[in-house]
């Protein structure tokens, strides 16, 4: 009988598990105890291939210093860039910033209550808690290890990729994502 295997990385040490039909069965959702640090992971399995940790960011994954653009991108920073063709703004639906909206001037910006590019004004949210990152037509929202989380539905979500009339929310906040042609300026 043949037996597939799901690989699944721990969240806290990054040691690979190899999950087989009798351990994932049926479930959408897997727990499994690493071998080597002895702490609990939590798994999504989508098929044999394509697992996803919904915890925390791996510990392993996290970078070493500040949340600066550097620290934050490393040498995935120089490939980062706005489409010349459209406009990509931010704006809060639900929560107590509701209103605000911030039209992207530059391919990463950091939300959260202080010290970000757009300041959402809600005591759910940590002071930087994730990063929209924009390489071209590709928008991709990630959580900065924030303690609350980072939520797209009712899924908690460490990376996302976003479309036009995108939602995610961040404590209170709902934010929705709009990507829209450029208007060609008048001569």
């Amino acid at each position: 009988m043949y037996c597939k295997r799901v690989q699944a990385p721990c969240s806290h040490c990054g040691t690979l598990h190899a999950l087989n039909d009798a351990q994932v069965g049926g479930h959408p959702r897997v727990q499994f105890r690493c071998s080597s640090c002895g702490k609990n992971t939590v798994v999504k399995t989508r098929g044999v291939d394509s697992t996803q940790v919904l915890s925390p960011m791996p510990e392993f994954a996290r970078s070493g210093g500040g949340p600066g653009f550097s620290a934050l991108f490393g040498a995935d920073a120089r490939d980062l860039f706005l489409p010349a063709n459209k406009a990509i703004s931010l704006s809060v639906i639900a929560g107590p910033a509701r209103g605000q909206a911030l039209s992207l001037e530059k391919p990463v910006a950091i939300l959260g209550r202080s010290g970000a590019d757009f300041p959402i004004d809600d005591p759910n949210v940590s002071r930087q808690h994730c990063v929209v990152e924009v390489r071209g037509d590709t928008v991709r929202l990630r959580d900065l290890d924030s303690t609350n989380g980072t939520f797209v539905g009712q899924e908690r979500v460490r990376a996302a990729e976003l479309r036009h009339l995108s939602e995610f929310r961040m404590g209170l906040t709902v934010v929705l994502v709009t990507i829209t042609p450029k208007m060609a300026s008048p001569l």
